[in-house]
């Protein structure tokens, strides 16, 4: 499985970039975040995702572990596929889409083209769903860990919201705590300052 492409950009659309990796063309579906970022005739990374059905073999590309790390929780879900994955992270960015799952806001993702309100309402409860099997445990054990730091529901939450996107469990309690020493009080703010600390 190709994972990991590197070599200069001759094409790009808004969703569409055509690598040179040693005199190898690989066309790429990707979302129009990465596509905005790649440059014509310059060199660029992407992280793949690769698709292997009978009669094709489709890449799909990201710009971060992190967003193909959400992508593969998107197709995940029942009734999303991977170009309704590349859809969604083209209509939202990451963080938006964490606050989305974690606060329950249906309506919000039910904006973007073609999801509907049936579809968005699937995707909370089974993102959050197993979101809250593979790692609550583990949230709640390592908040035990922590002497003298309670967390509320609401910081829980922000900090499944941010285990979704692909951060670990450690980094994303000490985000959150951080967030919430800044005033942080509402999940939106708890991840929105909780990214914006992990990238400076």
């Amino acid at each position: 499985m190709i994972g990991y492409l590197k070599g200069i950009v001759l094409y790009k659309n808004l969703n569409t970039v055509l690598l040179n990796v040693n005199g190898v063309g690989y066309e790429v579906l990707c979302s129009t975040a990465i596509a905005d970022t790649l440059m014509l005739n310059s060199t660029g990374e992407i992280y793949i995702h690769t698709q292997v059905k009978e009669d094709a073999i489709t890449l799909y590309g990201f710009s971060s572990l992190e967003e193909r790390t959400f992508f593969n929780k998107l197709i995940s879900v029942s009734g999303i596929g991977c170009k309704m994955g590349i859809t969604i992270l083209s209509a939202m960015h990451l963080q938006e889409l964490a606050i989305a799952i974690a606060s329950a806001d249906s309506q919000k993702l039910a904006q973007i083209k073609g999801l509907g309100k049936k579809t968005a309402e699937r995707i909370i409860l089974e993102l959050r769903e197993k979101i809250q099997i593979e790692d609550k445990q583990s949230v709640v054990e390592k908040k035990e860990a922590i002497e003298s730091i309670e967390l509320s529901s609401t910081e829980e939450d922000a900090i499944l919201g941010l285990i979704g996107l692909g951060y670990s469990k450690n980094e994303s309690i000490k985000a959150v705590q951080r967030a919430r020493t800044q005033g942080a009080v509402t999940i939106d703010a708890m991840i929105r300052i909780a990214l914006q600390s992990m990238y400076k």
